[in-house]
């Protein structure tokens, strides 16, 4: 199982980033906000769904991280420079916590789901979850939270785009207006 910071990191193709985040407790949400504005790319990075073309790394993009405190999952929107959300990535977590430098990370456990602006849920990276079992990367129960979250996820905060478009909106406005 990987640790994934919200500074994003592993993507190499992001040559300057400006972060910001902070803790937020509200009747609303309870968790971390962060946001990253993109500045300076080595390549735009695309993904094609469904012959079409999204996307979701540039200058000028926003990269919006909502890791609710209580939950198994951290969710990635990314925006375009008028605030659009272009496609939601959300990991499914075994933990998360803060490193010594104050960047919030989570435990990966493999498992993904892509939401794109119509509505339409993507299942992504189900044979590394399966992989990892096989491989006693991670036990069962692992697994099982995994499956259990994305499953939760679907009936719920991912049912209905229009919900989750406001619910990241709402998560949007917190975070940047402390910018």
């Amino acid at each position: 199982m990987k640790r994934s910071r919200l500074s994003y990191d592993e993507w190499k193709c992001i040559t300057k980033k400006v972060l910001s985040g902070r803790q937020v407790h509200t009747d609303f949400f309870a968790g971390y906000i962060g946001l990253m504005d993109i500045q300076e790319v080595s390549e735009a990075q695309t993904w094609k769904f469904h012959d079409e073309v999204f996307v979701v790394c540039d200058e000028g993009m926003k990269w919006l991280s909502i890791l609710p405190q209580d939950n198994f999952y951290c969710i990635t929107a990314m925006m375009n420079k008028e605030n659009e959300i272009q496609v939601w990535y959300i990991d499914m977590i075994a933990g998360q916590g803060v490193g010594a430098d104050g960047i919030p990370y989570f435990d990966d456990l493999y498992l993904d789901l892509v939401v794109y602006p119509d509505g339409e849920i993507m299942v992504d990276d189900m044979d590394e979850l399966e992989e990892a079992l096989r491989q006693s990367d991670i036990t069962q129960a692992q697994f099982d939270l995994a499956v259990t979250t994305a499953d939760n996820l679907k009936n719920g905060l991912l049912k209905e785009v229009n919900l989750l478009k406001e619910y990241t909106m709402k998560c949007y406005e917190i975070i940047s207006a402390q910018v």
